[in-house]
């Protein structure tokens, strides 16, 4: 039963009062009809409609294809050295403040919130196309009856739920396409980059949206979205047209991005009466290949401006041409000064040369894309945004490099170095993770992983632990012998069964410490290991979707469940014989479109322990560099001594996150207009001579840094408070 036939003529008799009130204000004009008293609040009956419609609109539509030509004009207003530092940054040159881009895509979407697209040509003014400080897919993402839209960075102020933090004013009537349309002005109860302020045009025929416009903020961008709604029965709740003007502001720089943006769509598919669009409801089909089948074809963009210009669909403006001529005019003379430039290069000395390569790798970020070699990302080597700080590890710092290469028939060669210092322990850590994917389509890959870990102390000292009383335990009065570690892990997974695979690998340690008299009478200073190791991951209900020959997860509604078996045997003069253990589930769900619960339960056992070994968890350790969850301070306990992760030949653990952006601090206006999300942080950990172990911790997450504050509780005293501190400006 559709909306119209469920309310019928009903739906009308609110409307009718209030025409009838205002006909004595209705002036001559044939468009605008009447403006009703400021701040007029909307009474609720029309918000019940207008809530009540959108819940129904919100899944009208099943699925669609189309065309998307976008268009913009990039104005520097103002901008300082530090731009040139800002990672995935427009290449801007130093004499030009205006810069023109232009794309052609095919856009598809199916519900209940699957995009693609797919880039087909792209032009612009600028020195190189890559570079960018925002996704312009987030603009895309816009389903304005849903609850939450922009990939749900801003709760929609059509959705039910979001009727606490929005205020509603009547402001005019007038006819649209025939139809006689509401104004209605939007805005937030309290600042906030969740919330948006504007207006949107209801049609009181069946109260869809005509038109919109809204403005917000989110990270560095502040930005104003106007849209045009279809007119035809296939496209009245899809955007035709859309107008986003977006300033960029950072430290005294401003940018401005205006865009415009034509859909032409080919093909809209809605939904049966009585069908159910989510696929959370659909458990048998977890294959989306038919909603995922848009990829980018790099080898077929059309990226010259002669070719674009016979696919442009609207003319450009005497001043677009004027910059895409002037761009042809900068890459001649560019040609000319780089001709010069080698042959200057060649008569400088040689050490000049080297040291200005060294500057250069200092302070810029590289992102490098060769089609037969493979992309190379790196950050600057100085970048005060790999810092982070917490009460347990202190000031850490770290550099991750990344390459990757896709061959053409899906198999993938990753590569990623990371290189990391603690300045409190003054200690270096150095790792790297190589995974070459042969088989694609079940995630074939063999994997390697080599590095430096924490500090560890042997099996021995739990006979220490063991006889100590609880009331007299203490870390300090032991005598630790500390190993340092160099580990190599081998390893093959496969996917047996969708959801399901099997990693088997070896794990092999060199755990060593520096020899001494007192030390040799008890242990000795070095010790090997080679321990075969399985591990099986099983996520119920996986969804996936097939890129050519690469099968790429999706995500499921069900947790993941982890059985991690490992045992140490003398081989190749190694020492130790032993069996780990480990199981868990985690799982992030999503609770009422932007709100979200992470949790992670989980225990672990040393087995069969003969001779001396070291108790070395896998999935419960202290992280030199560590990371979390979204935020890199979840799923851990940040107050925990580090010395008590090796400290029991078992465990017992779970952690809880929940995420919300409106949880303490809503009526504090100003603070949300700076934070983005809050954060509760719980943890409990069971453990000889710690049971139980509480933490506690509240944490706060804004585009320029995350902190958290937490409380550590040991067998129900409290015993030590701290925080942590990490960059996220552009990381995210």
């Amino acid at each position: 039963m559709s909306y119209k036939q469920k309310y019928g003529a009903l739906k009308y008799i609110h409307l009718l009062i209030l025409i009838l009130c205002i006909i004595p204000l209705i002036g001559k004009s044939e468009n605008i009809i009447s403006l009703f008293p400021k701040n007029r609040v909307v009474p609720d009956s029309i918000l019940d409609r207008m809530y009540s419609s959108a819940s129904i609109y919100s899944k009208e539509v099943k699925s669609y294809k189309s065309n998307l030509y976008f268009k913009g004009k990039i104005t520097v207003h103002n901008r300082n050295r530090i731009i040139k530092y800002i990672p995935s940054m427009f290449k801007l040159e130093d004499s030009i403040s205006s810069y023109v881009h232009e794309s052609i895509s095919e856009l598809q979407y199916t519900a209940p919130n699957i995009y693609d697209r797919k880039i087909k040509a792209m032009i612009s003014t600028f020195k190189s196309q890559r570079g960018r400080v925002f996704d312009v897919m987030d603009y895309l993402k816009f389903n304005i009856y849903s609850s939450s839209f922009m990939s749900d960075k801003v709760l929609s102020p059509l959705n039910g739920q979001s009727r606490i933090h929005y205020k509603y004013y009547l402001d005019s009537l007038s006819y649209i396409n025939d139809k006689l349309c509401l104004k209605i002005i939007v805005k937030p109860r309290y600042k906030s980059t969740k919330l948006v302020e504007g207006y949107m045009w209801l049609s009181t025929d069946d109260w869809s949206v005509n038109n919109f416009e809204f403005e917000g903020a989110y990270d560095l961008i502040e930005f104003k979205l106007k849209t045009q709604m279809g007119n035809t029965p296939d496209t009245k709740y899809l955007p035709c047209y859309m107008d986003i003007d977006m300033h960029f502001r950072f430290l005294k720089n401003h940018l401005q991005m205006q865009y415009s943006g034509w859909i032409d769509y080919k093909e809209v598919n809605f939904t049966n009466i009585g069908e159910i669009i989510y696929i959370k409801k659909n458990r048998g089909k977890y294959n989306l290949s038919n909603s995922y089948t848009l990829t980018c074809d790099t080898s077929r963009l059309v990226s010259d401006i002669d070719s674009f210009s016979k696919m442009r669909p609207f003319p450009l403006n005497d001043e677009e041409k004027l910059l895409y001529s002037g761009k042809k005019e900068r890459i001649e003379k560019i040609i000319m000064k780089q001709k010069k430039d080698s042959i200057e290069s060649m008569k400088q000395p040689k050490s000049l040369v080297f040291w200005g390569q060294v500057g250069d790798a200092l302070i810029n970020s590289y992102d490098i894309d060769l089609p037969k070699v493979g992309s190379i990302k790196c950050s600057p080597i100085i970048n005060p945004l790999l810092l982070s700080y917490s009460h347990r590890n202190g000031i850490s710092y770290k550099q991750v490099y990344k390459y990757n290469k896709l061959f053409y028939d899906g198999r993938l060669l990753r590569i990623a170095p990371q290189v990391g210092f603690n300045f409190t322990k003054k200690e270096l850590y150095a790792k790297a993770d190589i995974e070459y994917v042969y088989n694609p389509r079940k995630h074939g890959a063999l994997e390697l992983h080599v590095g430096n870990g924490n500090r560890i102390y042997s099996s021995v000292v739990l006979d220490q632990l063991a006889a100590m009383p609880d009331s007299t335990f203490s870390f300090d009065g032991l005598d630790l012998d500390y190993f340092k570690d160099i580990y190599v892990n081998v390893s093959h997974n496969i996917e047996i069964v969708n959801g399901l695979n099997l990693w088997t690998g070896l794990a092999m340690h060199w755990r060593y410490t520096k020899s001494t008299p007192e030390l040799d009478a008890r242990v000795r200073s070095k010790y090997n290991s080679f321990a075969p190791r399985v591990r099986i991951e099983w996520t119920p209900g996986m969804y996936y979707y097939m890129n050519g020959n690469r099968k790429i997860n999706v995500g499921s509604y069900y947790p993941t469940f982890i059985a991690d078996y490992e045992r140490g045997i003398k081989v190749f003069k190694s020492s130790g014989e032993y069996e780990r253990l480990e199981l868990s589930a985690e799982q992030v769900i999503k609770v009422r479109d932007i709100h979200h619960i992470a949790y992670h339960i989980g225990c672990g056992f040393f087995l069969n322990q003969k001779d001396m070994y070291f108790v070395d968890y896998v999935n419960f350790a202290n992280r030199n560099l560590p990371q979390g969850w979204n935020d890199d301070i979840g799923g851990t306990f940040q107050m925990l001594d580090g010395r008590w992760y090796n400290a029991s030949s078992h465990y017992v653990r779970g952690n809880m996150t929940y995420e919300s952006p409106f949880i303490f601090l809503y009526p504090v206006s100003k603070l949300l207009s700076f934070i983005q999300k809050e954060r509760i942080y719980a943890g409990i950990l069971f453990m000889p001579h710690l049971n139980p172990y509480f933490e506690i911790g509240y944490g706060i997450g804004t585009h320029i840094f995350d902190a958290g504050v937490f409380v550590g509780n040991e067998r129900g005293k409290f015993t030590s408070v701290g925080c942590k501190f990490t960059f996220e400006l552009f990381n995210k």
